[in-house]
């Protein structure tokens, strides 16, 4: 074993794939790429999710109401540059080509090339002054059945990121 650097420890124990972010408010909408996120809860469906971008922030402790799109491996390139820029400047939606959709429960928009969008809803805020961690309930989920078997990415740092492999099946007593 080798000593490995506490800044890098993230890379070690990413989450799950990188997610689309989706807020709107006062009729505009926002995106921002997301990788710190997890599931909390199977039903109701909950998600703890730290929300960096201050845009985004602002948005999401105002309405308490976002669309988590998850992105498959084509849209990798865009989904970098997404988290790569400000939505307080520029429309996200228009610059990248991302197309918004109506959601159902809430007022952020789905993206239509996203393979999976889910409705939130902020369900607890105890953690947000502190981590910036927002626990979102899942109201809403929708999926594209015209992507199929959808890759998704995963980042380790530094503008590294890993694609899902082969999928292997295990025997298991959970449903």
């Amino acid at each position: 074993m080798k000593d490995f650097p506490l800044s890098r420890v993230y890379q070690l124990l990413e989450p799950g794939p990188v997610v689309l972010l989706t807020t709107a408010r006062k009729g505009r909408a926002n995106v921002m790429t997301m990788s710190w996120h997890m599931m909390v809860e199977f039903e109701p469906p909950l998600v703890a999710c730290v929300v960096g971008s201050a845009y985004s922030f602002e948005m999401l402790r105002a309405t308490k109401e976002c669309v988590i799109a998850i992105p498959a491996r084509k849209l990798a390139s865009k989904v970098v540059e997404v988290g790569n820029t400000s939505g307080r400047d520029i429309d996200k939606f228009e610059s990248f080509g991302l197309t918004p959709l109506p959601a159902k429960n809430v007022g952020a928009p789905l993206i239509k090339e996203c393979f999976a969008n889910l409705e939130c809803r902020v369900s607890d805020t105890r953690e947000v002054n502190r981590y910036s961690m927002f626990i979102l309930e899942v109201v809403k989920a929708w999926i594209d059945p015209d992507q199929k078997r959808p890759k998704t990415i995963h980042h380790h740092g530094y503008g590294n990121f890993v694609v899902d492999g082969a999928e292997i099946s295990l025997k298991s007593r959970m449903r």
